[in-house]
Formats: C-alpha cells, structure tokens, sequence
C-alpha cells in the first residue's frame, strides 16, 4: 500500500512538472519571489528587465554625479534634472535588486520592500518629469522674475511634494495594502492589489494630463515670441520658424517617448486581471522602464553645460572656451 502511494505521488509529481506556466496559477504573478528558486530556468523576461535596470543605473549614476560635483550646475533647472536622475538611478538598482531577490532569496517582506521601493522610484521618476515641466512654464510665461529667490523656494516646493508623494505609495504595499492574505484581490502584479495599481493608473493619467496641458501652454508662448520677434524685425526669417518648429518638435519627441513607454502599462493596470498571462504585464511593464533609460538622454545629455561636464569628467584635460552659462529650462 506504501509502495502504491509513492508511485501516484510521483506520478502526480511529473504531471505537474510537465503542465504549461501559464496553466499555473502562481507563474501569472509578477514581481513574486518563487517558493523555490533554483528549481527552474530564469525567465528571460526578468534578465531583460534586470538588463534594462543595469542601463538605467548607469547613464542616471554620470548624471547624478556630474550634477552633484558641478559647482555651476546648481540652479532651479539642474537640482530638478538631479531630482529625476536620483529616482530613475533608484528605479535601476530596484530592478536589479527585484531580479537578485527573486532568484536568490524567497522571503513575503522582501518582496514587499522591493516592490514598493519600485513603485516609489517609478512614481518618483514620473512626478520629477511633471516637475521639470512646471519649471519649464514658468521660465516662459515669468521669465523676467524667473532667476530669483521665489522660483528656488518653488523648486524646494515641488521637490517635497514629489518625493513626499511618492514615498507614501512605495510605503503602502508594506504597510499592509497589498494581497498576501486575500489572493483574490491581487492585481496584475503580486502582492499589489487590484485598487493599488488602480490609484497608481489613475495618478498616471492625471500627470499624464497635466504636462499635456503645460506643454501645449509652453508651445503657444514659444509660438508667440518668435512671431513677436519676427514683427520687431519687420520680416520673418527662415531662423525664425527652423526654431519654432525645432521647439515644438522636441515637445513632441518629449510626450511622445513619455506616453509610449508608460500608456501601455498604465491602460493594462485598469484591464488586466490576475488570471491573465504575465506575459501580457512583462510586455507592457518592459517598455515603461525604457522611459527611465531615455529621461538622461533627453533632459541632460543633450544640455550643452553637462556635455562640458562630460568632457571633463573622461577627457580630464579638456578647456572650455568659454564660461559655464546655464541655459534655461526651455532650451533644455
């Protein structure tokens, strides 16, 4: 009878071995920890993302750096280029750090530190962006008031609300808002629940909304001042309209590259459900990260100050010929 017991147990044993992953309802989580992790191939989802996570860290790392030991480079615009660099050089290392703790060490609690430090950097890294773009107005729309003591107070402002905010929704899935004890509520993304990727879709559409309008508002000024310009000079100049149309182009690459990479993600956080493939959340979540990996090469590196920077930093003997000259938001 014994003998009998262990043949149907080992039968069972190679029935489930040989089951599909998507007939499995724990390989539909993402971002969980494996009871036993060294029992299976790595998902090469997760290599792809710890990859994009390692690219991240290290274009935002020469960001922060160059930002943190630049003298010249401390005003309104660059603390808050700083600001975004920190959340997406954090948003790196959490990948990192989700792919070495999901393949190494199988523990509840630090899954849910790992995955509110991502939700807090991501969400840190987004709200750094509407930031940048409400400096990006007000150097246009106050651009004679622009360099005083009341714009570096509203920089420390948005500063406080941004990391502030973030850091409540990165503390919520540890503070007991998430679905360890009711699996039915969980979300796309275990241990979220299906209410917490909601408020955190949602707070991407509002964002999402917001630079919308400031971007259209800041189209019209630059808009108007090269017309302005073009009347003071009497005739309009082929300048003129190559850099109103280079502004508005470079608007456009900015919201463009910002809603293709996070849309996606954001739209299958209110549709998807838990029982769907994970497939479908890795091939939405992937391309939100590319977002991280694109925000240095749009905000910093193509600012001519910080490629001085650069020069200096890996050419040690470079000389500027001229002096540092910060250029405002709006150029950058």
């Amino acid at each position: 009878m014994n003998e009998t017991l262990v043949v149907n147990d080992s039968l069972t044993a190679a029935v489930e071995a040989a089951l599909p992953s998507h007939e499995s309802p724990d390989m539909n989580a993402t971002l969980e920890l494996s009871k036993a992790p060294l029992d299976f191939a790595i998902n090469p989802w997760d290599i792809m993302l710890c990859m994009s996570g390692t690219v991240i860290a290290c274009e935002n790392a020469i960001v922060v750096a160059i930002i943190f030991y630049t003298p010249t480079l401390r005003t309104p615009m660059f603390v808050l280029i700083g600001s975004l660099a920190t959340a997406d050089l954090l948003a790196g290392l959490g990948l990192i750090l989700n792919f070495v703790f999901q393949y190494v060490i199988s523990d509840e609690t630090i899954n849910l530190i790992t995955v509110g430090f991502l939700v807090a950097s991501f969400t840190a890294s987004i709200s750094s962006l509407l930031a940048i773009t409400v400096d990006r107005y007000f150097s246009l729309y106050n651009a004679l008031t622009y360099f005083s003591e009341k714009t570096l107070q509203y920089v420390h402002v948005m500063l406080v609300g941004t990391w502030g905010g973030s850091l409540c929704l990165g503390l919520l899935p540890v503070l007991g808002w998430n679905c360890l004890n009711e699996p039915q509520s969980c979300s796309i993304v275990r241990p979220l629940t299906r209410s917490n990727v909601t408020l955190l879709a949602i707070s991407f559409f509002v964002i999402f909304m917001l630079m919308l309008m400031l971007y259209f508002k800041i189209c019209k000024i630059v808009c108007r001042h090269a017309h302005q310009i073009a009347l003071q000079q009497h005739f309009f100049t082929t300048s003129h309209y190559v850099a109103t149309k280079k502004g508005v182009s470079t608007l456009a690459i900015i919201l463009g590259t910002f809603g293709a990479s996070w849309l996606p993600f954001a739209i299958y956080c209110l549709v998807g459900e838990r029982e769907y493939p994970s497939v479908y959340t890795y091939a939405t979540l992937l391309p939100a990260t590319y977002n991280s990996m694109i925000n240095p090469i749009i905000y910093a590196y193509r600012n001519a100050d910080i490629q001085r920077s650069l020069y200096v930093l890996f050419c040690g003997c470079f000389k500027a010929n001229r002096a540092y000259c910060s250029r405002s938001p709006s150029e950058v």
